[in-house]
């Protein structure tokens, strides 16, 4: 059983800076699944990032590559998402998903966290 919590969130004006953190209660292998999503008001939910635990095979939405990264500290048990030259378009709420790679394995969410950009 995992838990995430995310934090971070706030409201910054375009081209401003945010750094979303996801700490993470339970056990968790660098095998493990980890994705940063985030939905906008009246739209779909969309995977911005996403890494395995282990920090290895990123990858990032067109949107946001060279402007969002993702990373971990161990230690913490936390996943960050650093956000820079934010645009009004990333306003969205965020959210931290972990798939295990266990067979038949739940994806766990957490509750998310708000982001708003202003112009």
């Amino acid at each position: 059983q995992l838990t995430l919590v995310e934090s971070g969130g706030g409201s910054v004006q375009a081209g401003g800076s945010l750094r979303l953190s996801c700490a993470i209660s339970g056990p968790i292998a660098s095998t493990y699944d980890m994705a940063w999503f985030r939905q906008a008001p009246g739209k779909e939910r969309e995977k911005v990032a996403c890494a395995k635990w282990g920090l290895y095979n990123i990858d990032y939405d067109d949107s946001v590559k060279g402007r969002f990264t993702i990373s971990r500290d161990v230690a913490k048990k936390t996943l960050y998402l650093q956000m820079n030259n934010l645009k009004p378009e990333d306003t969205a709420m965020y959210y931290c998903a972990c798939t295990p790679t266990l067979h038949n394995a739940n994806t766990y969410w957490g509750q998310g966290t708000q982001v708003t950009v202003s112009s």
